[in-house]
């Protein structure tokens, strides 16, 4: 059975996860952490819980999802995940962060990159990856069949999707994204989105005003 710790980091209110097993084998999954206090909060927890974080993954990089991905590499000796096209959103985090006055960002680079069609296995866990472009060109989601669970970042959400005024964005790729590879799955799988509470594949696709 997986544990899979939700933290609200950030003045932008993202979802960090932090999902172990029976192993205790542990992936840190977009890590918002952005002042020093939750960092430590986050640390605590899995500290306290005595697991091991054995990899970063990033469904994208947007800034508030990477706030503390260099933290993360830095305290745990973990490799960082993402989807190769998502490069030009890395690098323009920087200069976004200046420009918005927000404090705090240390750059952070990636070691390792993931497509559509691989999987990632940690401890007796695997997930799929899936692509899924549209509120940023290199946006990936991981799905635990076994569990039937989503970790789908910033694409769908409790009735609602991803923003797409951003630059590199796309509102027609992120529509055909969702109901290709999420709105696919069985309606009993729950989605774990990048901000706001987790919802399901039926209940988004019953009652999701961008589909109904």
């Amino acid at each position: 059975m997986h544990q899979i710790k939700i933290f609200t980091f950030s003045p932008f209110s993202e979802n960090t996860y932090v999902i172990s097993d029976e192993k205790d084998e542990t992936v840190i999954i977009d890590p918002g952490c952005l002042s020093q206090t939750e960092k430590e909060e986050l640390h605590a927890y899995i500290s306290e819980e005595g697991l091991k974080p054995v990899a970063l993954l990033q469904t994208h990089t947007h800034l508030d999802h990477v706030f503390g991905s260099a933290y993360v590499k830095r305290k745990y000796g973990v490799k960082m995940y993402m989807h190769k096209a998502d490069l030009p959103v890395l690098a323009d985090v920087e200069l976004r962060c200046k420009t918005w006055g927000i404090p705090g960002y240390e750059p952070v680079e990636a070691d390792l990159f993931l497509k559509e069609g691989d999987t990632f296995t940690f401890g007796n866990t695997t997930f799929d990856i899936v692509f899924v472009p549209g509120h940023a060109p290199g946006h990936i989601a991981f799905i635990n069949h076994k569990e039937k669970y989503i970790i789908g970042g910033d694409c769908l959400f409790k009735g609602s999707v991803g923003r797409t005024d951003f630059p590199m964005c796309s509102s027609a790729e992120l529509i055909k994204s969702i109901q290709t590879k999420f709105f696919t799955l069985p309606d009993d799988y729950v989605v774990y989105a990048g901000h706001m509470e987790p919802t399901t594949i039926g209940e988004e696709k019953k009652s999701n005003p961008f589909f109904n």
